[in-house]
């Protein structure tokens, strides 16, 4: 069928109080963005609704792309008519003589938001239900479970005519709470952290650490194009790209085997800070799940989350795997995670990792790097090549990053090499599976 237009209805916006009109225009100002390869459409603002004249538009195109919209509750396509009754009518039999497959039993629900039309909502049911009848005589009512339910929304401006609705993504508008910082692993569990931090209207920047030559070119691109799938909800999004071979191999020869993965998640965490204050993001945002691996324990979490002063938002932590895998394979970013490149952390495991570290002690093998871990901090961010990702690729940065080119040197000179005591040993048996997913980096 022609649809006139699509009515599209606001999520959680709605409820907002004094600021709702400003919010509403952010929603419409993201609308917009995400279907401006449609030039013919037209777009209308009404009362926690958004109305998109198609003008000759294929709806079948376009719907795809607004289900992945931040801010959207549902939306359907419609038939617009005007007051007069007998055009309502005749709106309303031809959208049901146009479902495919052809429907067994229907019912009318009418919502008269314009209250100066002269019928209330039950008079509008019965004289549209009783003309459909009249018109379709294989078609029954049955207002408890039917095949499809019409529904006509009666506005000042004319009536709006829909069978059924599809549901939108939810949550706010992108860029409605603010911007946030996410540590993006090449895994399945961060970049599904990152969509939902998205969904809440934080827009966002993603930091990865890299540790060439111990993983591959292959591993920081895998991260690259699973920050382009997330471009695809989130728009243009900065990828941070940290060189953290120092650090590792730092930590590697300093003789606590068993923090090993505590003392680089908390510098992870510091760089990330440090990287999230000059980009203006309020938070920063891990992947994390409660009990996931050995090293996701709640004294794990509090000690590593006690080195920064930002708030830490960790979306999946009460998730099980199974919810995390099932969100991953909706947005598109699953069968990228599951790539069997290496990642830093299977080298840098050591065979006991600690489950429940002391923060007495951390702090001190931290005071014992001293003025050296400050400077390989520095180092790191200064260091740290920054593309920008668009849905259709980079935008901005291109190539290995410059640190990356500069350690692919000192490999292949045999200045870089593995460090003394790590063995790429796994977690100990009977912790939590590990896998990239769980990583940071």
């Amino acid at each position: 069928m022609n649809y006139d237009l699509i009515v599209v209805r606001l999520g959680e916006v709605t409820i907002k109080g004094r600021n709702r009109g400003r919010f509403e225009g952010l929603m419409m100002s993201r609308i917009r963005e995400a279907l401006a390869k449609w030039p013919a459409l037209a777009f209308e603002r009404g009362y926690g609704r958004v109305y998109i004249r198609l003008n000759g538009e294929s709806f079948e195109e376009i719907k795809d792309r607004l289900k992945d919209v931040f801010g959207l509750h549902s939306f359907s396509p419609a038939v617009r008519t005007g007051h007069d009754l007998e055009d309502i009518r005749a709106g309303a039999l031809a959208v049901i003589r146009e479902l495919k497959p052809a429907p067994q039993t229907f019912k009318v629900t009418v919502k008269r938001a314009w209250k100066a039309y002269p019928h209330d909502s039950q008079e509008m049911n019965h004289l549209i239900g009783a003309h459909v009848l009249r018109q379709t005589p294989n078609l029954k009512v049955d207002v408890h479970h039917p095949d499809v339910e019409l529904k006509a929304d009666i506005q000042p401006e004319g009536v709006y005519l829909t069978c059924g609705a599809i549901p939108g993504a939810g949550g706010f508008p992108l860029g409605m709470n603010g911007k946030a910082m996410l540590l993006l692993s090449g895994g399945i569990d961060s970049p599904v952290a990152g969509w939902l931090t998205m969904r809440k209207g934080l827009e966002i920047e993603a930091v990865h650490f890299h540790s060439y030559p111990y993983t591959s070119e292959q591993a920081t691109e895998k991260v690259v194009t699973l920050t382009q799938r997330l471009a695809h909800y989130g728009g243009r999004i900065k990828l941070h790209l940290v060189p953290f071979t120092e650090l590792q191999t730092r930590m590697a020869q300093s003789g606590h085997d068993h923090l090993i993965i505590t003392l680089m998640r908390r510098t992870m965490l510091r760089i990330a800070e440090r990287l999230a204050e000059k980009s203006g993001a309020l938070a920063l945002v891990t992947g994390d799940s409660l009990g996931q691996v050995a090293s996701q324990t709640l004294g794990s979490m509090n000690v590593i989350g006690r080195t920064v002063s930002m708030p830490l938002l960790r979306p999946l932590v009460m998730m099980d795997k199974q919810e995390i895998i099932e969100i991953a394979g909706r947005i598109g970013t699953f069968e990228t995670s599951i790539l069997p490149y290496e990642d830093c952390c299977t080298l840098f495991v050591p065979k006991s990792p600690a489950t429940n570290p002391n923060l007495r002690i951390v702090e001190k093998a931290e005071r014992m790097l001293g003025g050296e871990l400050e400077r390989l901090i520095d180092e790191a961010v200064n260091g740290t090549e920054t593309i920008v990702m668009t849905s259709k690729g980079r935008a901005t940065g291109g190539g290995a990053p410059k640190p990356m080119a500069e350690q692919r040197k000192q490999a292949d000179s045999g200045e870089i090499g593995r460090p003394a005591g790590t063995d790429g040993a796994a977690e100990p048996e009977g912790a939590p599976a590990s896998s990239s997913e769980d990583r940071w980096f």
